[in-house]
C-alpha cells in the first residue's frame, strides 16, 4: 500500500463528521445489547423526547457557534417561555392564544440578545451569560417557585403521544422538519454561504456585500423563537409549567454542537454532526439513566463529551494536515 494511499485513508478517518457519526453507531448497538430495556420502542420514545429540546435549540444554535458567536440564554429562554405559558394559563387564557405569544416571547428575547451583540458590538459569551441570568431570574418573578398543570389533555397527549400505532413519537416531525429547514438554509443558500463566511472572516464577508450584523441578529432571533417552542414542548411533555424548567441545558446543546464537529471559533460545520452529536448525547444519558447512574454522573460525562467535543476536532485536523 502506498503512502499516499494510506495518507488520503487516514485523512477520511480523520474526518470528524465521519468519525462522530460511527461512534454514535456504535454506541447505540453496544447500549441496545449490554442495557436492559435501551432497545425497546418504549424506551425509544423516551430518547426521543428527552432529546427533543436539546435537538431543536442545537439547530439555531449551530449557525450562531459557526458565525463565531454563542448564545448560552437558550435554557434560560426555555424556562421564562414556560414560566409565561402557565401564568397565562392560569389567566384562563386559550391555549390556542398562548402557544403564539410563547414563541414570539422567544423571538423577542433573541432579539434582545442580538441588539446587544451586533447593535452594541458586545461580546456574545458575556452577553448570553448575563441574560442567562435575566431571562432566569425574570421566570421566577412571572411564575415564582410554584408549578402550574393540568394543560389540555390533547396538547399533551399529542406531545408524548406516537404517530398512529407507530413507536415514532410525534414530536419526531417536528426535529425532521426544523432539522430540513436548517439543513437547507446552511448548505444550499446564499444564507448559509453567508453565514460561513462570516465565521471564516467576518471581514472579508463585509468586503463580499455581507452584512454580519443583520445576519447575526436575525440568526439570534431565530434562536430565541426555537428556544420558545422547547418551551411550549417542555411544558407540554410533562404538563408542568415551572420557572426552573431546562435549568443546565445550554451545556448540552453546545455540547451537542461542538461534538458534531463545528468549530467554537466560527466557520467550520455541518448539521448532519450535529444530529449525529445530539443522538450520541442523548444515547449515552439514556443508557445510563437505564443503569442507574446518578444524574450527578451525567453532569460528569456531559463535561467530558464537552471537552471532548473541542478536542477531538482539533486532534482530527491535524492528523488531516500532516
Amino acid at each position: 500500500m502506498s503512502a499516499e494511499l494510506t495518507a488520503t485513508r487516514m485523512a477520511r478517518f480523520a474526518n470528524w463528521n465521519v468519525a462522530i457519526i460511527a461512534i454514535t453507531v456504535v454506541v447505540l448497538i453496544v447500549a441496545a445489547v449490554t442495557v436492559d430495556n435501551f432497545g425497546t420502542s418504549q424506551n425509544f420514545g423516551f430518547l426521543v423526547l428527552d432529546v427533543l429540546p436539546i435537538a431543536i435549540i442545537a439547530l439555531p444554535m449551530t449557525l450562531v457557534i459557526v458565525t463565531g458567536e454563542i448564545d448560552l440564554s437558550v435554557a434560560s429562554t426555555l424556562g421564562l417561555s414556560s414560566a409565561v405559558m402557565g401564568y397565562l394559563w392560569n389567566a384562563n387564557q386559550p391555549i390556542e392564544t398562548i402557544i403564539p405569544l410563547c414563541l414570539l416571547l422567544g423571538a423577542v428575547l433573541g432579539a434582545v440578545n442580538g441588539f446587544f451583540v451586533t447593535v452594541l458590538g458586545l461580546p456574545s459569551l458575556a452577553v448570553t451569560i448575563g441574560t442567562l441570568a435575566l431571562y432566569r431570574g425574570l421566570a421566577f418573578v412571572v411564575l415564582g417557585d410554584s408549578a402550574v398543570a393540568d394543560f389540555p389533555p390533547a396538547y399533551t397527549d399529542w406531545v408524548t403521544g406516537t404517530i398512529g400505532s407507530t413507536p415514532f413519537p410525534n414530536v419526531l416531525i417536528i426535529i425532521v422538519v426544523l432539522a430540513v429547514v436548517f439543513g437547507v438554509v446552511l448548505h444550499a443558500t446564499p444564507v448559509g454561504r453567508a453565514v460561513f463566511a462570516v465565521g471564516a472572516s467576518e471581514q472579508a464577508a463585509r468586503f463580499a456585500g455581507v452584512r454580519p450584523g443583520r445576519l447575526k441578529f436575525w440568526l439570534y432571533v431565530a434562536g430565541g423563537l426555537v428556544s420558545g417552542l422547547a418551551g411550549v414542548l417542555w411544558t407540554l411533555r410533562y404538563s408542568s409549567a415551572r420557572a426552573d424548567n431546562g435549568a443546565g441545558l445550554e451545556l448540552a446543546v453546545v455540547a451537542a454542537v461542538l461534538l458534531g464537529g463545528v468549530s467554537i471559533f466560527g466557520g467550520k460545520g455541518a448539521l448532519a454532526g450535529v444530529v449525529a452529536g445530539v443522538v450520541l448525547l442523548g444515547s449515552l444519558q439514556n443508557a445510563l439513566r437505564l443503569s442507574d447512574v446518578s444524574n450527578e454522573a451525567l453532569n460528569v460525562v456531559t463535561g467530558v463529551l464537552l471537552i471532548a467535543s473541542v478536542l477531538g476536532p482539533n486532534l482530527a485536523n491535524r492528523l488531516r494536515r500532516n
